[in-house]
């Protein structure tokens, strides 16, 4: 039996997702997390980093998303969720699966850390904070965001998904950054093929079955 451990409100939900699609038996261990935001302590015991997601499977434990996808398309899929190799649709397949959390989230992360920079100093410091703040998201974090966004939007406008016609394992890399980016990211609600997007990966039963299974999940009110 799979265990994932489950942070709230985090990037596990899209494993959750990826094993309902597969159909494969699952507990789900969730923790809450800290006044801070960050994972509790209590997740270190599982991965020296105490990050999420983290799965357990066979006396075994898998972390990083990306790592976490491939290891189960390749002992559950059966050769779901990835097109055949030589295509153009599998190395759109590859690029996307790793561009998720290589590219994607470093600048998502970013534009959330400067937004809460003013609220983590002192009283008489944030006038100034939130000057710093501003100055860089808007010189450096949101042009590039912008950038990021109009190439998913260009992308998708083709198929309607990352890599092809067909799900695959990059539409669930790329579904938290495209679902965290709905509330950080100016603009973007206003993209036609990415609300598309997450209309058809929203209204899969697999998608809905693992909202029930891991609890609330903000990101898929975005």
């Amino acid at each position: 039996m799979i265990t994932v451990h489950y942070l709230e409100n985090s990037r596990a939900h899209r494993i959750l997702w990826l094993l309902e699609e597969l159909g494969v038996e699952y507990d789900v261990k969730t923790y809450a997390r800290g006044p801070d935001m960050r994972a509790p302590k209590s997740l270190k015991a599982v991965h020296p980093l105490g990050k999420s997601p983290v799965i357990e499977d066979g006396g075994k434990v898998y972390a990083e998303s990306g790592a976490i996808i491939e290891y189960l398309l390749d002992t559950y899929a059966n050769g779901a969720f990835r097109p055949e190799q030589g295509t153009d649709a599998y190395r759109r397949y590859v690029y996307w699966l790793h561009y998720a959390e290589g590219s994607a989230m470093p600048l998502l992360v970013m534009k959330l850390l400067f937004s809460r920079i003013p609220r983590q100093v002192p009283f008489f410091l944030r006038p100034v904070a939130n000057m710093i703040s501003k100055g860089v998201a808007s010189q450096f974090v949101d042009p590039q965001l912008a950038d990021h966004t109009a190439y998913w939007e260009s992308e998708l406008a083709k198929d309607g998904l990352f890599a092809g016609s067909e799900l695959t394992g990059a539409d669930f890399a790329m579904s938290f950054p495209v679902e965290a980016a709905m509330s950080r990211v100016d603009g973007v609600t206003d993209r036609p093929a990415i609300r598309r997007y997450l209309e058809t990966i929203r209204a899969r039963p697999a998608y809905q079955r693992a909202l029930k299974k891991g609890g609330a999940y903000v990101y898929a009110n975005s």
